[in-house]
This record gives structure tokens, sequence and C-alpha cells, in this order.
């Protein structure tokens, strides 16, 4: 053929192809793809170790789905079953019993207990379609569903497997926050559509009040319950426990510095205990550590900081500085006059040492929705 002819032939190659040519070309000559013996093996276990961990997620949702579905049969059973009242109350044993002779372990009676209650759980729920089997989280495992059914309250339930799958706790983390009553705690300071929120989205962080709890439980400190406790004592055990602290801080928070000098010429050393930087509100969170009642002082001192914050630290991306001024006690009214007129993000909240009383919490919850209840009433009538 002749060269002109070639040259024609060449031309007619479409454009992409001829990118995907040069492309290839570039990577050969770059020595892509001619890999070391190490950059081989490096690359088939991460194809295996991805391939694994699909796999695990498949497993888990279709495992939880058939727990769901076990759940529902037994619920539609129960209801509607021919000769349910020959078993009555020993269905659950006589089930247990006859299901593991036949598929082995996963089926004792307490797991078909729990398999029951994620069913039901999932009917009762007026917030999230959370628990349907078409939505079941690939993150949440068995072990988290055994551990968030243990309460009975749908909007409980809702929260923590919401924000277990936002937060991404191992089992571990989301004992320790239900033992410290974080639903509760949160929604305290809710409205009843802000309940209602939590349990749909979780604790969601969109404005500094959002990342404030009243109080904090530090009972992970292993500190003993005592008036002398120092100031310098509280912040090391924090500072040892930081990664718990952490988790009780709350989801975008992340460790800046510990006793952070502020350079100014006052009588005594300016040293913000603990500073953090919450990415999600894209800002610096300054905590002072009080060891009794918070002071007026204090709450002057700390707006101080923010004020340095704002104007020599923070970059111009960033939002303004969040300041919580974190005490044993507080009155109400103090904190009400000594924040007045603050325009800082500037808050103060209480500490303790042990979890809070579950009935206590339960208790006050229920008559704000009792409240709530009846504000809506007589809206109506």
């Amino acid at each position: 053929m002749p060269r002109k002819d070639i040259k024609k032939e060449q031309t007619k190659v479409p454009a992409k192809k001829r990118e995907k040519s040069a492309h290839r070309k570039a990577k050969r000559l770059s020595g892509y793809l001619t890999p070391t013996y190490d950059t081989l093996v490096s690359a088939i276990e991460s194809l295996v170790m991805e391939a694994r961990a699909g796999l695990k997620a498949a497993m888990n949702a279709i495992m939880l789905q058939t727990y769901w579905r076990t759940g529902e049969y037994i619920v539609e059973y129960e209801q509607n079953g021919s000769d349910r009242a020959v078993y009555g109350e020993g269905l659950m044993r006589r089930l247990a019993r006859d299901l593991s002779l036949r598929l082995g372990r996963g089926f004792s009676h307490s797991n078909l207990i729990y398999m029951r209650k994620l069913y039901v759980a999932s009917q009762k729920s007026q917030t999230s379609d959370l628990f349907q089997k078409s939505q079941m989280s690939g993150f949440l495992t068995w072990s988290h569903y055994l551990e968030i059914l243990r309460t009975d309250d749908p909007l409980e339930i809702a929260f923590y497997a919401k924000e277990c799958e936002n937060s991404k706790w191992s089992v571990r983390e989301l004992h320790r926050q239900m033992q410290s009553m974080l639903f509760h705690r949160i929604a305290l300071s809710r409205n009843k559509e802000g309940m209602l929120a939590l349990a749909e989205k979780g604790a969601s962080v969109q404005k500094p009040e959002d990342i404030l709890r009243d109080p904090y439980v530090l009972e992970f400190a292993g500190l003993p319950i005592s008036e002398r406790l120092k100031e310098g004592r509280l912040h090391a055990a924090l500072v040892e426990h930081l990664r718990d602290f952490l988790l009780e801080l709350g989801r975008g928070f992340s460790f800046v510095a510990s006793q952070y000098r502020i350079p100014l010429n006052t009588d005594h050393p300016c040293r913000v205990d603990l500073v953090f930087y919450n990415f999600l509100l894209k800002c610096f969170v300054l905590i002072d550590l009080k060891r009794g009642m918070v002071k007026h002082q204090d709450i002057g001192q700390m707006n101080m900081y923010l004020n340095y914050f704002k104007s020599e630290v923070g970059g111009k991306d960033d939002a303004e500085p969040v300041g919580i001024v974190l005490g044993a006690n507080k009155d109400d009214l103090v904190v009400q006059f000594a924040t007045q007129g603050i325009s800082n993000h500037l808050f103060v909240s209480k500490y303790q040492l042990y979890l809070p009383d579950e009935n206590q919490l339960r208790g006050k919850l229920a008559a704000l929705l009792d409240v709530a209840r009846g504000k809506r009433k007589s809206r109506k009538q």
C-alpha cells in the first residue's frame, strides 16, 4: 500500500481510540504497565480485600433481612396460626429447639425474641423506614441491633440505629452511648419536632447549639466523685482518655491542643484547657474546665479567648469559634446575666463523673412529651 494511502487510513481511526492509544503509550513509557513484583502483590491484595469487604457487607445485609423476615413470620403465626394456642408461651422455646436441630447455631431462644422485636420495632416506628428489609444499613451488624433492641422506645431505637450508622460506632461505643443515655440528654433540649428529627436523622450538626450536651458524662475518666477534685487532675484524665472524650463530644471533632497558650499581658497566664476543631461546623471549639460552680469571671475569660481566636487564629474560611465552660455545677440565673449581650457562641454546661439515672431521665422526657401532647390537643380544640 502506498504511503499516502497509509496516511489516509490512519486518519480514519476514531479520535477516542487514538486518545486511548496515546494514554496507553504514556502509561507504558512511565512504567505504569511494567509493575514490580511488590506492586503486583499489593494490587492483588487490594483486589481481594475489597472483594472480601463487599462480600462481608452483602452477607451482613442478607442475614439482617433474614432475621427481620423471621420476626415477621413469628408475628404472623402468633396472630393467625391455626394451632398457635397449643404452644402459647412455650412457642419461642419450642421454635428455638426445632430450628437449632435443623439449622444449627444462631436460633437460640433469646435470638428469636430479638428477631421478633426487630420486626415489631419496625412496625411501631413512625419516623424511619430504616428497618425495612430493603433499607437495612450496610454498617450495622446483628450485634449492634442486639444492643439497640434492649430499649423498647421506638424513637430511641430509631435514633441509636441512625446515629450508629452516621458515626460508625463500634458495638462497644454504642453500648457506652446507650449507657450514658445520649438520646435522652439530647432530646431533653429539643421540642417534640426536634425529638422526631433525632429519630429520623440522628444528631445533626448544623449550628453551634447542636454540639452542646448538658450534662457531659465523664465516667470513662475513672475519677472519684469528690468535691476536692482539682482542675489539673480532671484535665489530665480527659487527655489520657481522649478517644472516649471525643466519643462523648460527638461527631466532627478532632483534637488540636492541650493548655493552648494565649500570649496576652495579663496578671495570670492565659491558657485554654482543651482546643478542638469541628469539621462539620468548620470552627474551633474551646473548652475550659472548672472543678466547682461556674462563676461569671469564667464566662468573661472564655469570651476573651473567643475574641482572640476569632481575630488571631481562625482562617478566612473558618466559622466563628465556639466556647464551652464546663463545670461541676452552674447557676442558670448567673449564666443568663453573664452571657447576656455576648455575641460570641459561648455556652456553659455541666459535667458529671457517673452515669445518669435512667429512670430520672426517662421520667423527664416522658413529662415533656406529655406537655407537648397537651399543647397540641389544646390548639386543635
